[in-house]
């Protein structure tokens, strides 16, 4: 087996995730495309303490497009939204993929809970897709609460449980959204091409194994324990499970430095296997990370690959977070040597960095510092928050030259 290194099973990643060298100034919405049809999906969440991550998640790989691209694509029927590693954007290509699974093997809550709301509310959606069909598409916020429950998750009104199911059922589908909202419509309207020819699901196994094989893909380098959750697939691989895959040559079996387990690369992705062993990825992107980034949505394999440990804390109480509340991992030449929590003040023009913190056991070098405090100009930049605030940094020595930085970035990028 051929060995790599573990910062060339890093480079190998990030070649695959459009994260080792800055992104083409010229970018195009065709270029935004290419970049969720590299990832093969996008993490819908709506917390919007900075961007909502879907349009985060873009700007790490794209720079400074303009967010309603996104929208743009998903009302063109370029993409379309489904339940996956969760909520998830993906390109119309995989629909048939994704209607398969999720009708035949996929277990989720949501596919779980419409599961339930079908068997004891069936008549109830019915008449809500009758509704539909006669009067066009419809979000929840049409219809009004019967009662003087809050609108959270777990108190949906029915009408926005009946679309869920509906959705999840795949009789609806997502048309546009709306301010962020779902626009829903029936699933014909939004795909006629679900109507111009029978539609045959595919064969369970097929779907698990392409499901496999863009998983892989996009991760550029997996091990086989990871593999199951980009898709959200059950159970846990185990390298007895690819060795079918590797004998016909889908995949290939590499080592890695310090991996207990082998490493599989897609076929497909042969040419920069290579060139990561040679050394030839060089990595020069810097950039802030959504907490829902492919990158770090794996615990595990961030740990692994990055040696870095990262968890999501806004679902933390206050009292025990170690580092705030929408912390973004910072991604610097081929490694991830830090954090900050952010959040922007869209009507003031402020984004607020209210603390960074240097990836334990790390020193950054002046070369890093700059490095970031142009990340953090751009993405404040591109939020439409060009003043940037910088509170506290840990090690508190790091404030100086950081603020140095951001100033000089400031008087070279902006004219405010």
């Amino acid at each position: 087996m051929l060995t790599l290194t573990t910062a060339q099973a890093r480079a190998l990643h990030l070649a695959a995730q459009g994260l080792l060298q800055p992104p083409d100034p010229s970018a195009t919405p065709a270029s935004l495309l290419a970049c969720i049809s590299r990832m093969a999906l996008l993490q819908i969440d709506t917390i919007h303490v900075v961007a909502r991550s879907p349009y985060l998640v873009l700007f790490s790989r794209l720079g400074q497009y303009p967010p309603h691209w996104l929208d743009e694509a998903l009302a063109a029927g370029t993409l379309f939204e489904t339940w996956a590693h969760e909520a998830c954007f993906a390109p119309i290509d995989d629909l048939l993929l994704h209607r398969s699974f999720n009708r035949q093997a996929r277990q989720h809550w949501g596919l779980n809970s419409a599961r339930q709301t079908q068997t004891q509310q069936r008549t109830q959606m019915d008449s809500l897709l009758a509704h539909i069909r006669q009067n066009g598409a419809v979000k929840s916020s049409d219809f009004e609460r019967k009662d003087d429950q809050a609108s959270a998750w777990w108190g949906w009104k029915d009408e926005k449980r009946w679309l869920e199911a509906l959705f999840a059922y795949g009789e609806l589908m997502v048309a546009r959204r709306e301010r962020f909202q779902r626009v829903y419509d029936l699933a014909e309207r939004v795909a006629p091409q679900l109507t111009r020819a029978p539609v045959t699901e595919l064969p369970a196994d097929a779907v698990h194994q392409q499901f496999i094989e863009r998983s892989v893909a996009a991760l550029g380098i997996s091990q086989a324990r990871w593999i199951h959750d980009y898709f959200r697939m059950k159970p846990r691989l185990s390298d007895a499970d690819l060795n079918a895959m590797v004998e016909r040559g889908t995949l290939l079996r590499v080592a890695v430095q310090g991996w207990q387990a082998p490493g599989y690369v897609h076929a497909s992705q042969a040419g920069i296997l290579r060139q990561a062993a040679a050394d030839a990825l060089l990595a020069t992107h810097t950039t802030v990370l959504s907490p829902f980034d492919p990158v770090v949505w794996d615990r595990e394999r961030a740990s692994a690959l990055f040696d870095f440990d990262y968890r999501l804390e806004c679902y933390t109480p206050e009292p025990k977070r170690v580092y705030g509340y929408f912390v973004l991992p910072i991604l610097c030449c081929g490694q991830l040597i830090g954090r900050l929590d952010a959040k922007a003040h869209r009507a003031q023009g402020i984004f607020e960095v209210k603390s960074v913190f240097v990836q334990p056991g790390m020193t950054w070098d002046e070369s890093q510092i700059q490095a970031v405090a142009h990340a953090i100009g751009q993405c404040a930049l591109w939020h439409g928050t060009p003043k940037v605030q910088l509170s506290r940094t840990q090690p508190a020595k790091l404030a100086a030259p950081l603020r140095r930085a951001l100033r000089n970035w400031k008087m070279e990028n902006t004219s405010t």
